[in-house]
């Protein structure tokens, strides 16, 4: 789950500028505004680096490093920054969304999954849109009615509301043009996270660990709202069918009657896309409930929960995994950012993926395979001395375990985690040196 101790953000979205500053208006993003806005596709999403001024989606990349190649604010002129424009949220509550910039306009979110589009040179509101959340289903959101932020595709923006759904807006007008409910109501399902497209497939997951939830990742068909495919990072109930072969496989390391309180595993923040290996990789979140006896009385890693999961983007086959917390009893769920980064290793190229996780190690696969390639801590870290890089299974401090504490052993991190929603960032630190990265976090 998201940490509860969010950041106090102000209501209000200002963009600060250096005198002198000028766009060109007779370049191809220009060209592209008179044409039609937020006309996003996969070729400019794979080739986000050739645009450096805008922000087409979450990450920026998609690799989600963030880092911007953007010179002209550097450390030796920032400090002729000044106000040039705010827009007032009206909220007094959390705002975590990143702004996607297209082609001179900004689309945001504020609380209660409200959209909004604004010029980025003035901050003149273009349109605004309010999907009208039931006041009442912020129970059921563990960490307030923030929302991270909308994905663009051809014309359109797409926002994933607080109550379960995906709505599809005209980028134009900020009309409806699809919606579709991606959860079941009966149960206490959320969303807060990003949505992200593939190849015309709108990617989202859900949030709700906390409260007997079974999670999931889905796929819609952009132009439809259709849903293409889902995958279940926990086992349903195994006197019914399972939905993959894989599940029948993840059953086996649950045992009780954990589907009876949803197994929990929501897909509620991170993905990533390689475009080359063709996979989407996301972070599972914790179990349902934290005390794996509780869940699941005699043990078990109870896969796919704190897990990196990589998929197939056009089916959503499974393909690998890498479990960084098995059976979880802490709430260390995986479901914070990942990196994509292209590394030379023991003077070796590998394609890797970066990952800093509630449980405080840093951890770094070959996304091609899963291999673990390094794990350390990069927080003051007790509950396990280290991770086996043989075995890839963390070395579990015996005091750490609930049920060995007799007098209340200090554990670190506690449940907020070392690390959570907040974006991290890669950044090169040594242009001569391939393979040269710093992650930084917030």
């Amino acid at each position: 789950m998201p940490s509860k101790k969010l950041l106090s953000f102000t209501s209000a979205l200002v963009l600060l500028c250096a005198a002198g500053c000028r766009s060109k208006s007779n370049s191809p993003a220009a060209a592209r505004k008179a044409a039609s806005p937020a006309s996003v596709d996969t070729s400019r999403l794979v080739h986000a680096d050739s645009e450096p001024g805008n922000w087409m989606t979450y990450g920026r990349t998609y690799s989600e490093q963030r880092f911007s190649p953007l010179k002209q604010i550097n450390d030796q002129n920032v400090g002729q920054l000044a106000l040039a424009w705010y827009v007032d949220l009206d909220s007094h509550r959390g705002d975590e969304a990143t702004p996607i910039v297209v082609d001179g306009v900004m689309y945001f979110t504020a609380t209660w999954s409200r959209v909004f589009a604004v010029k980025a040179s003035t901050g003149e509101k273009l349109w605004s849109y309010d999907p009208k959340v039931p006041p009442e289903w912020a129970i059921n959101a563990c960490c307030d009615v923030v929302n991270r932020g909308v994905a663009v595709w051809r014309g359109k923006v797409f926002v994933a509301t607080l109550d379960g759904r995906l709505v599809a807006l005209d980028a134009a007008t900020g009309k409806p043009a699809w919606e579709t409910l991606t959860v079941d109501r009966s149960y206490r399902y959320s969303i807060t996270g990003a949505p992200r497209v593939v190849k015309g497939k709108i990617l989202i997951g859900n949030g709700g660990s906390e409260y007997g939830v079974r999670g999931y990742i889905s796929a819609y068909d952009a132009d439809t709202g259709k849903i293409a495919w889902r995958f279940y990072t926990v086992p349903g109930d195994p006197s019914k069918p399972f939905e993959s072969p894989v599940l029948e496989k993840a059953a086996k390391t649950w045992t009780g009657r954990w589907w009876k309180v949803g197994g929990g595993g929501t897909v509620w923040d991170s993905m990533s896309y390689d475009p080359d290996l063709d996979l989407l990789y996301f972070g599972v979140g914790n179990g349902t409930p934290w005390d794996r006896p509780a869940r699941s009385p005699r043990g078990g890693d109870n896969l796919f929960i704190c897990s990196i999961v990589a998929l197939k983007a056009d089916t959503g086959e499974y393909v690998w995994h890498y479990q960084e917390t098995p059976g979880d009893a802490w709430d260390y769920d995986s479901a914070e950012s990942i990196i994509l980064a292209d590394l030379t290793i023991n003077n070796s190229p590998r394609k890797a993926l970066l990952h800093a996780p509630k449980n405080g190690f840093f951890y770094v696969l070959d996304r091609a395979t899963g291999e673990l390639l390094s794990a350390k801590p990069y927080t003051t870290v007790s509950w396990a001395s280290a991770i086996d890089l043989k075995t890839g299974r963390p070395i579990v401090n015996a005091a750490a375990i609930y049920e060995n504490q007799k007098s209340g052993s200090p554990l670190v991190p506690g449940p907020p985690g070392a690390h959570t929603w907040h974006s991290p960032r890669g950044i090169p630190c040594n242009k001569k040196k391939s393979g040269a990265w710093i992650a930084r976090l917030p």
